[in-house]
């Protein structure tokens, strides 16, 4: 099969989106298919990411864009380059389009779709009406709320099938659209990438010492993940000082980059626990591999996260977990597998966290059972389902609407009917002109 998946979202920006369709387009490769992600620019200074180049069967093309008024970090395709895809995805040939975003490139794949007789198929990654309103602070969050759900429910009224991560996802789709046909798919987890070495540890453990001496000698409770304010970041801070009277050797090592990461330096600054925080910012994908391996406890205070692949890559390093379980986590976790899912309550969540750092044996068998219970979050599993779900909808789909077609405004836009007619025309204006010269005695 050929997809195409379009996209707002993807590296160098870091986000679940990003790492969802990565992971997914490199998998179907691997499964023999043919990928093309459609997704915005990013200006040349953007941190460089670990992402190979020239794959075989991958495609990725890069529209022209402008910064997102909202946010810093995103980009907005300029609209005005809605023909250069169309002729880029013609070019393609493919058999289903597939959309991860609800931004501009989602309005070129759906405008697509429709034109071409293919089916659309949409995730729907991200709980906006929970999000939304750190991108609009100047408006009423019911009026954020209310656009935010016209857009959403636009959006599902024009695709064909919508695939949701989560249950509790499933359940706000079929409350904006009921007759929406979903089929239920998390994101999996890149195994190899997870594989690592005792020896590899070590490495990096030395090295990330010397870049952050703080850490030296200590032991850390992770967050991994965008730094934003939806993240509920604060709540780890406001629990630290509780777990140091107990465990002076913790530190909280914050890995990740956002919005917010300055607001959250100070407010560690401002309850004095500075020196017992350390913010990394961005870090590769492949070191983030072994920063989980260097934790003791992965801690993840979220109520927002659609999907918690954050907690799988934790379980999947060795790593056990203490999350508050809402949304993705919920469903991830389904309770106290590889750690411990617990409620928004700060004495219940310190309470886990210390009872694992007292406890070496515990530690040890949630160790052991967070590694068995990820397993089995493997991108390649997960992925033959999706192929399935492809070939299915684009059969279901042609059986009602009909065979793809390419319109006839797209043929007669045809490079070589194009160039002929602005022959034609260049020479007729300038005999014309010439004409008009000669009448004028020039």
């Amino acid at each position: 099969m050929r997809i195409v998946m379009f996209t707002d979202a993807y590296w160098p920006r870091v986000n679940g989106v990003t790492v969802s369709v990565d992971s997914y387009s490199r998998a179907l490769v691997k499964a023999g298919h043919e990928v093309m992600i459609i997704c915005s620019s990013y200006p040349e200074a953007s941190p460089p990411v670990g992402v190979e180049e020239g794959i075989e069967g991958l495609t990725i093309v890069r529209v022209p864009s402008m910064p997102a008024i909202v946010t810093k970090e995103d980009r907005l395709a300029k609209m005005t380059r809605w023909f250069w895809v169309f002729k880029q995805v013609e070019q393609f040939n493919p058999s289903v389009i597939h959309i991860n975003t609800e931004m501009v490139i989602a309005e070129f794949g759906l405008l697509y779709a429709r034109t071409h007789r293919l089916p659309a198929i949409y995730t729907f990654h991200t709980m906006w009406e929970d999000y939304g309103f750190n991108y609009f602070p100047m408006f009423p969050p019911k009026a954020v709320k209310f656009v935010i759900r016209k857009i959403l429910k636009n959006i599902l009224k024009r695709s064909y099938r919508v695939i949701v991560p989560t249950e509790q996802i499933n359940e706000v789709v079929h409350r904006y659209k009921p007759r929406t046909k979903t089929f239920l798919l998390p994101t999996g987890i890149e195994m190899d990438l997870f594989d690592r070495s005792d020896e590899d540890s070590a490495t990096f453990r030395e090295r990330i010492e010397l870049q952050y001496p703080g850490l030296k000698g200590k032991r850390i409770l992770l967050y991994a993940g965008r730094v934003a304010k939806e993240k509920n970041i604060s709540f780890l801070l406001s629990i630290l000082p509780g777990i140091l009277d107990k465990h002076p050797d913790i530190i909280l090592l914050v890995v990740g980059n956002g919005p917010d990461l300055d607001y959250f330096k100070e407010e560690a600054k401002a309850r004095g626990i500075g020196e017992a925080c350390v913010f990394t910012g961005y870090m590769d994908r492949r070191d983030l591999a072994l920063v989980y391996r260097a934790a003791e406890i992965f801690v993840f205070p979220s109520l927002t996260d659609t999907q918690g692949l954050v907690t799988l890559e934790a379980m999947l390093s060795g790593t056990p977990v203490v999350a508050i379980g809402a949304l993705g986590t919920l469903m991830v976790m389904n309770g106290d597998n590889g750690g411990f899912m617990v409620k928004n309550d700060p004495v219940e969540f310190t309470g886990r966290v210390l009872e694992l750092l007292d406890d070496r044996d515990l530690m040890d068998r949630k160790s052991l059972e967070a590694k068995d219970y990820a397993s089995a979050w493997s991108i390649e599993e997960l992925t033959v389902k999706l192929i399935d779900f492809y070939k299915t909808t684009a059969e279901s789909y042609h059986a009602e609407k009909g065979e793809s077609r390419t319109p006839i405004w797209m043929q007669l836009m045809d490079k070589r009917w194009w160039n002929m007619t602005n022959k034609i025309f260049r020479e007729r204006t300038t005999r014309k002109w010439l004409e008009m010269l000669s009448k004028l005695g020039w």
